[in-house]
């Protein structure tokens, strides 16, 4: 897993980089309607999805643990694809959707952190992104109706924090693929 991961830390980076300009894009428009909001939570839940699939699709063969990242890239597209052609979900159906689905990716995330920590330092960077997608999650689903205006910022600050950590995980990656490689 480890490999795949930091041979493939540009696209770890590059979902992180979305999760922040989502978030920021999140804050910018406060008064956004649902309709835009079901729309940016779609692209970039198809955005995540894809990379992730591509993460695991370049996969060494042979590796074992691809899968899990593939599994977490097919729930993105699919939330993603679903939310993109049905964008007149209701606010409370739209919120059970992005709360399973971060629910979802911090379970895998978890997993996939747990299986890196005999290879790499500091993966706790992965545990702690799937914490913060379940707890995001969770939060969705306890007060559904906190309103629109607030779940667009629970929203951006989730994006901005788990992308921070995404970016933070690709470097560290980046640097423990190549100091592998010398070896």
């Amino acid at each position: 897993m480890a490999v795949i991961l930091a041979r493939n830390w540009w696209a770890l980076f590059l979902r992180g980089l979305f999760a922040v300009l989502f978030g920021i894009l999140a804050f910018s428009w406060p008064g956004l309607t649902l309709a835009v909001l079901v729309l940016l939570f779609g692209a970039y839940a198809l955005v995540d999805g894809i990379f992730a699939v591509i993460a695991a699709l370049k996969a060494p063969q042979g590796s074992k643990r691809w899968w899990v990242l593939l599994v977490e890239g097919i729930v993105g597209v699919i939330v993603g694809a679903l939310t993109l052609f049905w964008p007149g979900l209701t606010a409370l159906a739209l919120l059970y959707f992005i709360a399973a689905w971060a629910i979802i990716t911090g379970v895998l995330e978890i997993v996939a952190a747990i299986r890196l920590r005999n290879v790499i330092r500091n993966e706790w960077l992965l545990v702690l992104g799937g914490a913060v997608s379940i707890l995001f999650g969770l939060l969705l689903v306890i007060m559904p109706v906190a309103g629109a205006l607030a779940v667009v910022w629970m929203i951006g600050v989730y994006a901005c924090l788990f992308g921070a950590l995404l970016v933070a995980l690709s470097f560290r990656l980046r640097k423990w693929g190549a100091a592998s490689a010398k070896l």
